[in-house]
Parts: structure tokens; C-alpha cells; sequence
């Protein structure tokens, strides 16, 4: 089946860019168009889309505001929101990735990479690519804990593997790249995966991320 996408720009000229290059492909399918996150809200209820492209700065509610509500606790299959923005990495973004999106582009980036971030995020996993990550953490990490913060309690409940997996998703590394990494199946790291994500109450890769800098089990820099 297709996967069902939704549009949210204040800007319809893009709207109709993004709508040309995504249903130029087979598997994709563009199911509405949003203005601002208000709309957005509406047409997530009316169509239930699969992924949000999601716009940072628009009129009456903002991106960050409505992927909150889209992503929040209690929804039921909830859309992932993947941000689009043209103002690089800002303040705008780290709050879009907190409040659960899945991850973020570059408005500028290739068609090649635009499709396959859909693809990415619909399949559940984040779409952080190393390089963008990289500059993320550079441009935040006078704000990042330095690491001789005391380690928060909910990470003593991990196994030693389970930290190994933590680091890994926090360099952006795929299930797939971690399983090498490790030397252990695919299967193995989603279940490990799996099973981070619920010890410490988070939704996706991203915020487990998040939580892996924040919490200072990995520091910019560290390898």
C-alpha cells in the first residue's frame, strides 16, 4: 500500500513542489494540503495520513505546537511528523524533536533525499542523517551536559547491551548498522530498541537520542 502523506506550508508554491515530487513516485501518495498547524490538525483527523511534512514557522499555530498535538500521548497510530525548514538548525528544530518528530530536512535538500526520509520515517525509524546530526549537536553543546552531571535514575534500568544500543541510535547509526556494529541480528537490536524505549517512557529513535545527550551518556564529539 501506499504511503499516505500530508503537506502542512504556509507557502502553496511549495506545497504544489513537494506534491510534484512526490507523486512522481509509486509508493507515495499525497493525501492533503494544510496552510498552518491548525489545518494540520484537521486534515490528520479527517485523512489520517501515514507522515506529516511538516513546515516549522507558519501562521496561527506553528510546527513545533502542532507536532505536539499529532505525536502526544494517547493518540492511537499517530502520523509521524518529519519537519521540513529552511532556516537550517534552530531553536525552532531541537523543539520539533522534543516534541516528537521523527525528524527533520532541509527544504533545499535533493528530491532523492526528501523521498527517502518519507520512506525512512514511515517505517518507524529516524531521519537524522550523520551529517545533520553532527552539526545539531555542535551548534547545542555549550547547552548539552558536560557529563559529570550524575546519570539520571531511569538509566540504571538498562542492561549493559540495552546502554551499548543507546549510544549507537544516539549516533544516528541504523538498526541495520548497529546489528554490524554489534555483531548481532537486526531483529535482535529492534528488540533492544524496543525495549529502551519503554523502560524510559520514550516514543521513537529521536527522543531516545535526545535522551542520550541530555542525560550525558553521550557527549558532541565522543565516539
Amino acid at each position: 500500500m501506499a504511503i499516505r502523506v500530508l503537506l502542512v506550508d504556509d507557502q502553496p508554491l511549495l506545497r504544489t513542489g513537494f506534491r510534484m515530487i512526490l507523486e512522481a513516485e509509486g509508493d507515495l501518495a499525497v493525501v492533503g494540503e494544510a496552510g498552518d498547524g491548525l489545518q494540520a490538525l484537521d486534515q490528520v483527523r479527517a485523512l489520517q495520513p501515514d507522515v506529516v511534512l511538516m513546515d516549522i514557522r507558519m501562521p496561527r499555530m506553528d510546527g513545533v505546537e502542532a507536532t505536539r498535538q499529532i505525536t502526544g500521548p494517547g493518540r492511537d497510530g499517530p502520523a509521524k511528523v518529519l519537519v521540513l525548514t529552511t532556516f537550517d538548525l534552530d531553536e525552532y528544530v531541537v523543539e520539533a524533536l522534543r516534541a516528537g518528530a521523527s525528524g527533520f530536512l532541509l527544504k533545499d535538500a535533493p528530491a532523492n533525499e526528501l523521498v527517502q526520509a518519507i520512506r525512512v520515517v514511515a517505517a518507524g525509524e529516524a531521519m537524522l542523517a550523520p551529517s545533520i546530526t553532527r552539526r545539531l549537536l555542535d551548534k547545542y553543546a555549550d547547552h548539552l551536559p558536560s557529563g559529570e552531571e550524575p546519570v539520571p535514575d531511569t538509566l540504571h534500568t538498562l542492561t549493559d547491551r540495552e546502554v551499548e544500543v543507546l549510544k549507537l541510535v544516539a549516533r544516528g547509526l541504523s538498526n541495520a548498522e548497529i546489528a554490524a556494529d554489534l555483531f548481532v541480528s537486526e531483529t535482535t537490536v529492534k528488540t533492544h530498541v524496543g525495549h529502551v524505549l519503554t523502560k524510559l517512557g520514550l516514543r521513537d529513535r529521536v527522543q531516545a537520542a535526545v535522551y542520550a545527550y541530555e542525560s550525558g551518556l553521550v557527549r558532541p564529539g565522543a565516539q
